[in-house]
């Protein structure tokens, strides 16, 4: 489940940062045409998604809301009638998503290319308490980090040390990771409340501490579940509602 909730998280991103604001969605753009489009995205993508299958727009994000609601998540109404983009493979559009390496000057720039606010990023960011991240993803942080540290000195030494346990150096496996966090099926603020012990994954993750503005977000919202959940949803209907494809996909696991 984990694993699943991370390559949608992936994929989700993929779509937001290609997008542009174009072209509106509505609320109730299948309310005439399949008003049970519901119901048929759910079980449609969840065999896509065990077949490994790509999957449209709109759907996607249908069941990505759905992903949240049972791990424990906010619910919200997800704007419809996006188009399809020419490009849906992770391999093809990867380097379009924001570098677990981000400082928070890159952080602000990828995210406010597309609209989206200081806020709407350590709110979105807080999605990072599911899933699963690769040692690649913070290999530099707890090896070689740079000239004076051989260690990220934000990150706590005891899970530094855990870390490379983890992750040894020469290592051979490409599966080597860890959870996101303990609770890493569950969607809460777990997050925020490991950024501030120092002990997030993400180099992104950690330098929200680094802001006044977001720092006073990551307190707010490790203090307050409810709080990070009516921002998360904020945050989501916005991004959801950037829609930059170009195609109606006659068959949904190529392009036109």
């Amino acid at each position: 489940m984990a694993l699943i909730l991370a390559l949608l998280s992936t994929a989700l991103l993929l779509f937001f940062f290609t997008s542009s604001t174009a072209n509106a969605l509505s609320l109730n753009h299948y309310d005439k045409t399949c008003p049970e489009v519901e119901s048929i995205v759910a079980k449609t993508v969840e065999k896509a998604t065990k077949k490994d299958k790509t999957i449209p727009a709109t759907l996607l994000r249908m069941h990505f809301h759905d992903c949240f609601i049972r791990s424990g998540g906010p619910t919200w109404n997800v704007p419809k009638g996006r188009k399809d983009g020419r490009i849906s493979k992770a391999t093809e559009t990867i380097k379009l998503l924001p570098s677990p390496a981000f400082n928070i000057s890159q952080l602000k720039q990828s995210f406010s290319l597309r609209g989206l606010s200081t806020d709407d990023i350590v709110a979105l960011l807080g999605g990072h308490t599911l899933g699963f991240a690769h040692c690649s993803s913070f290999q530099n942080r707890i090896r070689k980090f740079n000239a004076t540290h051989d260690i990220d000195p934000t990150m706590h030494p005891s899970f530094a040390a855990s870390l490379r346990n983890v992750c040894p150096i020469n290592n051979k496996n490409k599966y080597a990771g860890v959870k996101m966090d303990p609770s890493s099926t569950t969607f809460d603020n777990t997050h925020y409340k490991l950024i501030l012990q120092g002990k997030t994954l993400f180099a992104s993750d950690q330098a929200l501490l680094s802001n006044p503005k977001a720092k006073n977000l990551v307190y707010k919202f490790a203090s307050s579940k409810q709080s990070f959940y009516k921002a998360f949803v904020n945050s989501m209907i916005k991004m959801s509602s950037l829609n930059g494809g170009q195609e109606i996909r006659k068959d949904c696991r190529v392009v036109n």
